[in-house]
Order: structure tokens, then sequence, then C-alpha cells
């Protein structure tokens, strides 16, 4: 009997190590459409997450063919291309931005590591700097508590860099009810508002705002996700089964798009749970959908 339980155990942990490599090492692709009256014409975007100097392929070729694919009309970046690590190389996530830059208009929200670089000097020296430069060069420029307006388009892209405070571990701040006004200003109701916001904890502040659609990440999906119930394990706060794990949330009219990111880090392995590549479709029409 003693046998039989070793042996089962060992095929489930073998099971669980093979799963967690394959998942480790893959990515999806999720749709979603979004239709207002105030958007102008039809798009497309391809929302990237937490690629933390992730590799797909040989300098992020797989990577760069299955966005390719999609026919994007521009990138939206919702954080954490890099890994905020003292030393760690910055190249392979300026090696594939340049790749994007050079042919699509990349819209760029800073996220808790890329933030991370500028507030602590002493630990990071001149990550921050050089990694600013870096995207410089390539001509991105990011949304820093900014945005930029595709009047073409009849939408609005904001960045917005929330402070560190809101990153705690083992709990979730409450945020000021005029705090994204004070360093966003006011949405503008008139244009379809996108906002690029890496923490998704605040999506209801988010909406309360006036952002129409939230693009965010950060959660990596809860790294590991329960089969059949689909909810993920733990957040980087390390609260077990985050609310916002993944997917699309609605508050009221307001859509955030969560997603489960490209990438790892502190826990460097995803268990069903692999990376995710979002498409998004804007159109004038009046319906919204996830595939």
């Amino acid at each position: 009997m003693l046998n039989m339980i070793v042996t089962v155990l060992g095929i489930l942990v073998l099971a669980v190590l093979w799963v967690a490599l394959y998942d480790s090492n893959r990515f999806v692709l999720r749709k979603l459409e979004i239709s207002d009256p105030r958007i102008r014409r039809q798009a497309r975007a391809v929302v990237i997450a937490d690629l933390h100097n992730k590799q797909y392929g040989r300098d992020n070729e797989s990577l760069l063919c299955a966005i390719r694919e999609q026919k994007p009309d521009f990138i939206l970046i919702a954080g954490d291309i890099l890994t905020a690590s003292p030393g760690k190389t910055m190249k392979p996530a300026l090696h594939f931005l340049r790749a994007l830059a050079e042919e699509y208009p990349v819209y760029y929200g800073n996220g808790n590591h890329e933030h991370r670089l500028k507030l602590y000097p002493e630990t990071y020296g001149g990550m921050a700097q050089e990694y600013a430069e870096g995207l410089r060069e390539i001509g991105i420029e990011p949304l820093v508590n900014s945005h930029v307006s595709l009047a073409e388009l009849g939408v609005t892209v904001y960045g917005a860099e929330i402070d560190r405070k809101y990153y705690r571990r083992f709990q979730i701040p409450d945020m000021e009810d005029d705090y994204l006004s004070k360093i966003l200003g006011q949405a503008d109701s008139s244009v379809y508002t996108v906002l690029l916001a890496h923490n998704p904890d605040y999506f209801p502040q988010y909406a309360g705002w006036g952002a129409d659609l939230t693009v965010s990440g950060h959660v990596h999906g809860g790294v590991a996700r329960v089969p059949l119930w689909g909810r993920g394990v733990i957040s980087p706060g390390m609260l077990p089964f985050p609310k916002y794990d993944g997917g699309i949330f609605r508050e009221g009219k307001a859509v955030m798009l969560l997603s489960r990111g490209l990438g790892m880090h502190t826990i460097p392995i995803r268990i069903f749970n692999p990376g995710e590549l979002w498409v998004v479709d804007f159109s004038p029409l009046t319906d919204q959908k996830e595939k």
C-alpha cells in the first residue's frame, strides 16, 4: 500500500513538474473586442505585460512573429518588460522593444519594476538612466502620469505610475478618492479613455476616475491556477486567491483587461497558467465581447 502511495505521489509530482516546464515556456493568444460610439474607426492593438526579460526563441523571434501575425496598428505595454535586479542586463528588453518600435507605435506604461529602478539608485545604480536612454534612442517615451491623444481614432491613452506604497505586501492599501485626478488630471469623457495601470487592485478607482478600458498586469495570473476552478493561487503581494488574477473584469460600463503576463521573476514558474498575448480590436459599434 505504501509503495502504491509513493508511486502515485511520484507520478503527480512529475506531472506537475512537466506542466510547470511546459507552461513556463509558452504563451496563448486572447482577444477582446471593444466597441463604443466615441471610437471613430477600427483599429487593433496588441497588449504586452510582465515580460520580465523572458525570451521566446532567439531574440524573442517567436513572440515577435506572433505579434506580426495579428497585424496590430499599435502596441500597448502594461509594464514590467524588464526585471529590477542589481546588475541584471536590460539588453533583452531593449532589443525586443527596438524591434517593436521599428514596426509599430508603442505606448508604454511603467510597472513597479521600471518604477523601482528610479526610486532606489543606491540599489540599482545607473540602471534607470541607462534604461531611459535606451528607450529614448529607440524612440519610446513612457507615459508616466501623462497621456497621448490618438485623435484620428477617438482614443486617448494614459499611463499611470502610482506610488510605491500601493504595492505593499500582505495588504491592499486604500487609495485616496482624488489621488488619480491629482496625478493624471481628469479624463475627457468625450473620447474613449485607455488607462495603462500596472496594478489591477485599484480597478474600481480607475473606473471611477474615468478609464473606459484599463489595461493591467502585475499578478502573473496568480503564478499557478487551480484546474477547473481557474483561480490564481497567489498575488505578488502574497495574498491568496486574488480577486483580480487575470482575464476581463467590469465595473459598470468600464472594462479591465488583466493580462496574466508573459514572464516570471520572484516565483520563476507557471503552472496551468501559460503566458498571455492579448489582442484588442477597437470599433465604432456598441458591443463588447471576449473570445
